[in-house]
């Protein structure tokens, strides 16, 4: 296991260093000019080729990818251009707010697709289950932008229940009451695709396992529908289940920076959103290399814990 823990590690390095250089590359092709943009619209072509020099913009791309590689591996992912504060400072400080976001939003997600899933496959053809179903096809076939604006245009605008934008209210005192009132419309945007994707995962892994020789054993011993279904079946069938759950976690991660913007959560991913359009490369650079390891060890997680599910997967 321990051998299996290093080699994975060790794997995560090239495909870090992968994502640097594309993230490096695509950051020099989009149209505009960093200095230029500092500047203002206003300034001479003696102030912007300051700005330029100040910056580095003027060296070669590998040049200037050779000094930020050599920081980074020290923990030092530069300055913000636009704000001239610590890369590493800002980004932590805003991925906070992303966790607790896309956190909550794969506990929906977990919940309402896990159990949907199970009693759907519990009661195949009811009424139940083709409502799930047809749920979980809106569910993954609905924009998740869309189905923001949607949720501000009933709940917030129309009904009044739920705020529309921000972490919380500055008339309120920022507790976690106040917190989970603004969490409400963006986690349920959030976790609306990742929810439908699993319960039509957990319904087709169910219905495999309920037909299998111990849960029938189980049943001729006398237990429960519920115990069999909920304490034997339920876990033999989250392999799969998990598999998927790692892959929308990073969907989450990712994703998060459309449902941010639209109800302006104070996250990584607004964050992002308006440093790519001032051209601010070392934050950028930042936070999608946070986002990118962070995927990367929950993948090895999700490894890990097929070994709790399944005692007959082992490591080498």
């Amino acid at each position: 296991m321990q051998a299996y823990v290093l080699g994975r590690l060790a794997s995560a390095v090239p495909v870090l260093f992968g994502v640097s250089v594309v993230i490096f590359l695509l950051m020099k092709l989009i149209p505009g000019d960093a200095a230029q943009v500092l500047a203002g619209p206003s300034a001479t072509r003696e102030e912007v080729e300051m700005i330029r020099d100040d910056l580095g913009l003027n060296e070669p791309f590998y040049v200037q990818y050779g000094k930020w590689l050599g920081r980074a591996v020290r923990g030092d992912l530069g300055r913000s251009v636009e704000l001239r504060a610590p890369v590493t400072t800002m980004v932590l400080e805003r991925f906070k707010n992303t966790a607790i976001l896309a956190g909550a939003s794969m506990v929906l997600a977990l919940v309402v697709g896990v159990t949907a899933g199970v009693i759907s496959a519990t009661r195949p053809l009811s009424l139940f289950d083709r409502l799930a179903m047809l749920g979980a096809l809106f569910g993954n076939s609905m924009p998740t932008f869309w189905l923001g604006l949607v949720l501000i245009l009933v709940f917030s605008l129309g009904l009044r229940m739920f705020p529309s934008n921000g972490m919380y209210d500055i008339r309120a005192g920022g507790g976690f009451l106040d917190l989970l009132h603004h969490l409400v419309l963006p986690s349920i945007t959030l976790a609306g695709v990742s929810a439908a994707i699993l319960a039509r995962v957990t319904r087709s892994s169910m219905l495999e396992v309920i037909n299998r020789e111990y849960v029938t054993t189980a049943r001729a011993k006398g237990l429960s529908d519920r115990h069999v279904i909920w304490g034997h079946a339920l876990k033999n069938a989250m392999l799969p289940v998990v598999t998927v759950m790692g892959v929308q976690m990073g969907y989450l991660l990712g994703g998060s920076i459309l449902v941010e913007t639209v109800f302006s959560w104070p996250g990584l991913g607004n964050q992002l959103f308006r440093a790519i359009g001032s051209r601010d490369l070392p934050l950028v650079q930042g936070g999608v290399m946070l986002v990118s390891a962070i995927f990367v060890f929950l993948n090895l997680a999700i490894d890990l814990l097929y070994a709790f599910l399944d005692p007959r997967v082992r490591y080498s």
